[in-house]
């Protein structure tokens, strides 16, 4: 077995287990890799390219090969070798197809050179690995990190590869992480060493390890990872004690840990290439190519049939040249040759330059979408940015756009509203009241609603070029190095900040009852409101470094007095200023808020560790609130900390403030307890027994704690209320939340026998060591624990993003079906479908709820059990005609997979393009359509880093598909259609009139040098020019008039008619340009090239002006290039005339263009071909003006003065809401 073989075999084998073990590195530092335990595993360092100096030539050119049309001409070029069919001389033949791959090849030899360099950066990256030798960490590069080695990072530097937590500077074993280079999430993860491996208030020695390390086989899932580590006893961990690659740790000294997975890390895993969409219009294009390609042997047809017809005479003509003993070949064998001949004779009508040229529009597009002023959120420095680069004209052709609710429609911005304990509603009207003057205040009124850290885009255009960018490869830390380490710079994200988020009013009934009773009931509601979630919490001495952010000094750092100076402006608030006086009246100048320190409250457990959100929307992370307190003044145990939130979901933040409003105040959380202050100023600590975490199928999360003082073992759980048992004393007022717009969780609490939790933590601690079938053991322990609860409710606001309404107006105008599909409760997604327009009062609505398959009428709300009915085989035709007929479609309770499947139904069953935008972790439902949006908001990047666009607001997809996306398309198919018509009409019609003269010998009447220009260089600039610049129609006309959009849903504005009236034209136009010049000097002298000269350049003058009269919109980059292209086709002419003397013998074209100009009939013969020639087509263009389209009225509205444009345009308005008001009008 050679030693190729043995590789070969151990990959094999390592790819067929089902498992990861490994061991430390150390006992065999200095031996050979064969003798290394770990040595089948791939090592740390990252090669994206895809090329070396020695494999590039012919690597290149067999990707480019793989095109059918580079096959195409090389099969051409091959051919004309052969004496018996070549046309033209072989090298100059060879040089079309040359200069394509040149180009090409340049263009891919700068892609991977810029990947090679962005590869060695990321690869010499400095960091510490422990040397048995040394007794020490040791700086080392990130390629020298390899399995089985113990790593180090210390606070603020970039994590270099996956690392199982082994010891923390944090006497806790808490090491805290940044994950926003990975997955867009800014707040900040914990992570916690492995259970019972070390004490963490020891120094660490990684030479004492000893211990078998067992994890899960390489894989994309972030959330996910299980193992266990073999030492004297068998000790399970998961996720929560991986670090991974490209993350930052943050508010940690230092931490330690072996190295797990090198090269196959999470990060890596995680990052694909862009995906390589094909856009309808390109499969069109692939559809005329067939049909040129007919064209093209039909043409050539006819030529080997009339070469057969020709020897079919008594003599033979002259022309037809004997072999050398005098013979003639066969008339079959003639027509055979002559046939290939014309092929290389009218190759062109392929246009070998097309799809160069429509790469090079695409990248100008995506340019000037990218750099468009109103796609750019200057408040987070976010601009738009595209990943799919061959996809744009798809953006206006859509016909259904699927969006997701949270995130997407609406803020993410979480504000607690009124609440339900027992049975009893505390509406929280003063609140209320605060937060309608707030939010009609202005935007500008509001401290710092979202700050994020102004680092370089995720996906720039750049990026989207280079392929395989790597994630850990966009780090941020390049502008921060500290003694040559590897330092990330701090973000400065900070979430929640303003008084409407941050500060809540509490219900004057809740806080008397609160004063004046001991019941527990509204303890245990506050204190899971406090604890049950994943805030993490750190004070001012504990903050991340770096953190700074901007403050509104308008606004007083007091929050009541802010609130009072807001109040007094407003002179409907008299009654809550009332209640503001009582609250002042009540708060010490050294408590919180909203001091109760003279109140006795029942001692209550809190709880630890980060957990999961409860509702699908919930979990997707992505935000931090700082808190800002005022500093400890004397000993009181009252004075409050400078405390920063770090919240995973805007609905954890917005809790956890207002239980901070009734005093109940999250101070601290580790993995083994958490404190919190209660309202009189004592502090308690509950030991954290366990934490059943969040999961998509049960929707809730559960803490498992310890009272302090009564030894009790408490269970709380937070989740939707779908996910906890229902009650009836609190359905009734979720139901009214949901009708009310808000969002509606549920809180359960427990108490937990001793017997019980000992046995049940027995099989819980089994299910945590397991790999196989983790997943699943987890799910039935938690549910064998999470029964019998008790229920509380909450409702909370999540406000609509600005102009929701009136883009989804603008869309529906436009044509496009708008569905919402949303995992929230049917009511809350209704008031909100009201609230953005996407269901009006007129509409007749009609609610699918049933849990079994019937006979249904027509319905536009569908609830989520019904939708997965709707989904099966036997249901989907029914399904699919019913959703057709309807004006708007709502899917609520729907989980992620039937959001996916419900885009790709409607795709597929109905052909529509279809567009699918979410502003969180939608991700399946993105990749399933078409063209995938994502929104860079505030619940992390998962949806942008799986989208082909990403936006900053839903607002900005109105410009995007009403304006870019008809630029794009039409643009596009226009350059795509003249294309065809110019190669058409420029030679191979030419070739082919002149062919009838010249006996079909394959001769042609102009040089092949001018052939070979024609196409690369003096008509390439316009059509490309064309496709970018050109605009039917102003952005401003576009948005206000969206019905225009809908001339691209079912044709893109490329039709097979236009194709074909094209073609047509081109036949035409190329019949004008060579029998008037060859009538004009018919009797004459002149030589072939002579006569060839004025229709090469009547046929230039065609085609430039023919472009001339389709550009809509003229600027001085038009005027420079069809200017220039006809100037530099006779400087090149003069020159070539004057200095070419042989080049492609035996034709002489010495002096031949000189000759010409000086001949007046030159002239006369481009004046009259170039009228006559587009004569039709101007006629046609004409016609337009009196049977105007509805786009070329847009352009004479455009025209208008600006009062006398808008008078029209609202005169319009008001008539189509006439018409829509009576529909039988």
């Amino acid at each position: 077995m050679t030693w190729r073989d043995l590789c070969s075999w151990t990959r094999r084998r390592d790819s067929s287990e089902s498992e990861r073990r490994l061991e430390s590195n150390l006992p065999y530092e200095g031996e050979k890799s064969k003798n290394q335990p770990n040595r089948h595993y791939a090592g740390n360092a990252i090669k994206t390219t895809k090329y070396t100096l020695w494999n590039f030539i012919p690597k290149n050119l067999i990707e480019q090969f793989r095109r059918v049309a580079n096959a195409y001409f090389l099969s051409i070029a091959i051919l004309n070798f052969v004496p018996s069919v070549n046309a033209f001389q072989p090298q100059v033949a060879l040089i079309p197809i040359c200069v394509i791959l040149s180009l090409t090849a340049i263009k891919d030899a700068w892609e991977d050179f810029r990947r090679y360099q962005s590869d060695r950066k990321l690869n010499r990256r400095p960091c510490l690995i422990y040397s048995r030798s040394q007794q020490s960490f040791m700086e080392r590069r990130w390629k020298d990190v390899k399995v089985g080695d113990f790593v180090r990072v210390l606070s603020n530097e970039i994590i270099p590869a996956d690392i199982l937590l082994l010891h923390t500077s944090d006497p806790n074993g808490v090491c805290h992480m940044e994950t926003a280079n990975l997955d867009g999430e800014t707040n900040l993860k914990q992570r916690r060493v492995v259970p019972g491996f070390c004490d963490t208030n020891s120094t660490f020695e990684p030479q004492n390890f000893n211990s078998i390390v067992v994890c899960e086989k390489p894989n994309d899932n972030l959330n996910h990872f299980s193992g266990f580590e073999k030492g004297n006893k068998k000790t399970g961990f998961g996720i929560e004690s991986l670090l991974l690659r490209g993350c930052t740790v943050r508010n940690t000294a230092d931490a330690s840990g072996i190295v797990v997975y090198a090269h196959e890390t999470k990060s890596m895993l995680n990052n694909n290439r862009p995906r390589n969409k094909r856009s309808k219009l390109e499969r069109k294009m692939n559809i005329e190519v067939f049909f040129c390609v007919l064209l093209l042997i039909f043409m050539c047809l006819i030529g080997a049939v009339h070469v057969i017809w020709l020897e079919s005479f008594s003599t033979i003509p002259m022309y037809f040249i004997p072999n050398s003993d005098g013979t003639y070949t066969s008339s079959a064998l003639s027509g055979v040759n002559m046939f290939f001949t014309m092929i290389i004779l009218l190759q062109v009508i392929i246009p070998i330059s097309l799809y160069l040229s429509i790469e090079l529009v695409k990248m100008g597009q995506v340019y000037f979408i990218t750099q468009d002023v109103d796609l750019y959120d200057e408040e987070r420095d976010i601009r738009m940015q595209c990943r799919a680069l061959n996809i744009t004209e798809d953006l206006g052709q859509i016909q259904y756009i699927f969006s997701d609710k949270t995130g997407t429609l609406t803020e993410n911005k979480m504000v607690f509203r009124r609440c339900t304990i027992m049975g009893t509603e505390y509406p929280h009207s003063e609140n209320a009241t605060r937060l309608a003057l707030l939010a009609g205040e202005t935007d500008a009124d509001e401290e710092v609603i979202y700050q994020q850290n102004r680092r370089p885009p995720l996906f720039s255009l750049e990026e989207a070029q280079d392929g395989p960018a790597r994630a850990s490869a966009r780090l941020p830390g390049n502008s921060s190095l500290h003694r040559s380490r590897v330092t990330a710079g701090a973000s400065s994200c900070m979430a929640f900040s303003s008084p409407m988020e941050t500060e809540v009013v509490p219900d004057e009934t809740l806080l008397h009852l609160m004063e004046n009773e001991e019941d527990k009931s509204y303890l245990d509601f506050f204190l899971a409101m406090a604890i049950c979630n994943t805030v993490v919490v750190s004070t001012d001495t504990a903050r991340r470094q770096g953190v700074t952010g901007r403050r509104n000094s308008a606004l007083s750092s007091n929050p009541l007095e802010c609130m009072e100076g807001l109040f007094s402006r407003a002179t409907c608030c008299k009654r809550l200023r009332k209640s503001l006086e009582k609250l002042t009246c009540r708060r010490d100048s050294h408590a919180e808020p909203f001091d109760m320190g003279q109140t006795s409250f029942y001692d209550v457990s809190a709880f630890t560790n980060s957990v999961e959100g409860f509702d699908e929307d919930e979990n997707a992370p992505g935000h931090r609130s700082n808190v800002n307190r005022r500093p400890r003044t004397g000993s009181s145990p009252a004075a409050p900390l400078e405390v920063c939130y770090e919240a995973e979901s805007p609905d954890e933040a917005a809790l956890v403030h207002a239980a901070k409003a009734y005093g109940f105040t999250l101070l601290e959380r580790t993995p083994d307890h958490v404190t919190v202050r209660l309202p009189h100023g004592k502090e308690l600590k509950f030991k954290v027994l366990d934490v059943l975490n969040f999961d998509p199928v049960r929707r809730r999360m559960s803490i498992i704690v310890r009272h302090p003082r009564t030894r009790e073992i408490i269970m709380y759980t937070k989740g939707a209320d779908s996910g906890i048992m229902e009650a009836a004393e609190t359905q009734g007022d979720l139901d009214m939340y949901a009708r009310d717009g808000l969002r509606t969780l549920c809180f359960a609490k427990k108490v937990v026998n001793e017997q019980t939790y000992s046995a049940w933590s027995i099989r819980r601690q089994e299910a945590l060591a397991a790999i196989s079938r983790k997943k699943e053991l987890l799910m039935d322990t938690a549910a064998d624990m999470e029964n019998n609860l008790t229920l509380l409710a909450t409702g909370i606001e999540d406000r609509l993003q600005e102009n929701v309404p009136e883009t989804i107006r603008a869309l529906r105008e436009a044509g496009i079906q708008v569905w919402v599909l949303t995992g929230d409760k049917l009511e809350t997604a209704v008031n909100i479908a009201y609230s953005c327009m996407l269901l009006d009062h007129r509409d007749l609505v009609f609610t699918f709820n049933t849990e079994s398959k019937r006979e249904f009428s027509i319905g536009l709300v569908i609830d989520g059990r019904t939708l997965s009915l709707l989904l099966d085989d036997d249901l989907q035709t029914q399904f699919v005609e019913l959703c057709s007929h309807c004006r708007s479609v709502l899917c609520c309770r729907a989980t992620p997979l039937q959001k996916s499947r419900v885009v790709t139904l409607m795709r597929h069953r109905l052909k529509v393009m279809t567009l699918a935008i979410d502003g969180a972790n939608d991700v399946n439902m993105i990749q399933a359509a078409d063209v995938g949006v994502g929104i860079s908001g505030q619940e992390g990047m998962q949806a942008v880093m799986a989208s082909d666009f990403s936006i900053s607001r839903f607002k900005h997809l109105k410009k995007l598909l009403l304006v870019h996306g008809h630029w794009c398309s039409t643009r596009l198919a226009n350059m795509i259609v003249y294309f065809f018509y110019k190669n058409v009409q420029a030679y191979v019609n030419l070739l082919f009139w002149y062919q009838l003269f010249c006996g079909f010998t394959g001769t042609a009447m102009i040089d092949y040098w001018f052939m070979i220009f024609f196409n690369l260089l003096f008509t390439s600039a316009p059509p490309i020019m064309f496709g970018i610049m050109d605009r039917e129609i102003s952005a401003f006309m576009l948005l206000q008039l969206p019905q225009l959009y809908k001339r691209g849903q079912q044709t893109g504005g490329y039709r097979r008619s236009t194709f074909w009236i094209g073609i047509l034209d081109a036949f035409y136009q190329s019949f004008i340009c060579f029998f008037i010049p060859y009538w004009a000097y018919e009797g004459s002298d002149v030589d072939i090239f002579t006569l060839g000269i004025p229709m090469n350049t009547v046929s230039l003058f065609t085609i430039i002006l023919h472009l001339a009269i389709e550009i809509k919109s003229w600027t001085v980059v038009h005027w420079v290039i069809m200017v220039g292209s006809v100037l530099v086709y006779f400087i090149v002419s003069l020159a070539f005339s004057a200095l070419c003397i042989s080049c492609n013998p035996p034709s002489d074209p010495y002096w031949l263009m000189q000759q010409q100009m000086a001949d007046p009939i030159f002239y006369l013969i481009c004046i009259l071909t170039t009228v006559v020639a587009l004569l039709p087509y101007f006629l046609h263009a004409l016609r337009g003006t009196l049977m105007p389209s509805d786009h070329l009225k847009a352009r004479q509205i455009d025209q208008l003065p600006p009062h006398r444009r808008d008078q029209f345009l609202r005169e319009w308005r008001n008539l189509q809401e006439l018409c829509a008001s009576f529909p039988s009008v």
